[in-house]
């Protein structure tokens, strides 16, 4: 394996409930599927990909914004993956749309349109994800205009 592979092992506690092992100090995460197959007792595949999409989003903006030297904190991303039936009735993932908000007026933000026009392209996994299925992004500033 290359020095960038990842492993990530998943055990099966009961039904459809695993224990997400990231290795290392990280803490053992709890998936599980909702009612009915599963007892929801923990996050879905669904949203753990949602999760991943929004979480590399964010962090790509505050990188970018820290770069020129920004404080945007706290940034917040919403996340909402939309679930339907593909042509062949099986359940997918149709799109993802992520909605940040920066934790400042956006008036307070110097090279903000520059970074707004790049920082999604330096995010590994919305950029992966979105090569089959479609992510929409918006970004807010403090005072809820919309900058993106």
């Amino acid at each position: 394996m290359s020095e960038n592979t990842v492993q990530i092992t998943l055990r099966q506690q009961k039904d459809y409930q695993f224990d997400v092992d990231f290795g290392g100090d990280i803490p053992v995460l709890a998936a599980d599927e909702p009612a009915p197959l599963g007892s929801g007792q923990g996050p879905s595949p669904v949203q753990l990909l949602a999760a991943a999409v929004g979480n590399c989003l964010s962090d790509s903006l505050l990188f970018a914004l820290r770069k020129f030297k920004q404080a945007p904190e706290p940034i917040r991303c919403d996340v909402y993956p939309e679930v339907g039936r593909n042509d062949q009735g099986r359940l997918r993932v149709l799109r993802i749309k992520a909605v940040l908000t920066l934790g400042v007026p956006a008036a307070s933000l110097t090279n903000l349109q520059r970074v707004l026009d790049t920082f999604e392209a330096y995010c590994t996994v919305t950029q992966s994800v979105g090569q089959g299925i479609a992510v929409s992004i918006e970004v807010f500033d403090a005072n809820g205009e919309r900058v993106k």
